[in-house]
């Protein structure tokens, strides 16, 4: 690309900031701002590149490439979560429900004992027992929401400490 180019690029990438900004907003984007804010400036290059002068305005077409990006990028996102959290969760269910009790040498049983008893309650009714986040709900006298904030802490506590320890074991 010649120098000229370039410096006209960097000048309608200062101009199209904001709009950038404003999609991040108008999606509801609330972390890692830095990624999405680059699939902004990823998809208004394309724009740029790609836009044929005689088919309208330049604006509304950055509008849609970058809106459109940054969509498939939150889809993306969510599938990969969606995926990971399961996996997790059926490997913490296998894991609690094979070994909670069964073997003491196992390394998420000794992690899980020295749970403080709540944690370790929460963990047994969902995991082991197979108990509804609402039916927890109702035995722990908090609201569903609550229950889901716990049970989210508790299965990051619990990777955290698996990590670790496996990082200590090394």
């Amino acid at each position: 690309m010649e120098k000229s180019q370039n410096e006209n690029f960097e000048q309608l990438m200062e101009q199209y900031e904001p709009m950038i900004s404003a999609v991040i907003r108008k999606l509801n984007i609330y972390r890692d701002f830095d990624n999405f804010r680059q699939t902004g400036r990823i998809a208004l290059f394309h724009a740029w590149t790609r836009f044929d002068e005689t088919k309208g305005n330049f604006t509304p077409f950055a509008y849609r490439s970058i809106y459109g990006a940054m969509l498939d990028d939150l889809k993306k996102e969510s599938r990969f979560s969606e995926v990971n959290t399961s996996v997790e969760t059926e490997t913490l269910e296998h894991l609690t429900q094979n070994h909670f009790t069964e073997d003491p040498d196992n390394e998420l049983h000794e992690i899980i004992t020295a749970l403080p008893t709540s944690e370790r309650e929460l963990l047994i009714h969902l995991y082991v027992e197979n108990k509804t986040q609402a039916e927890c709900a109702t035995h722990f006298s908090i609201s569903v929401s609550g229950i889901k904030k716990r049970r989210e802490k508790l299965l990051q506590k619990l990777k955290d400490q698996l990590t670790t320890k496996r990082n200590t074991d090394i």
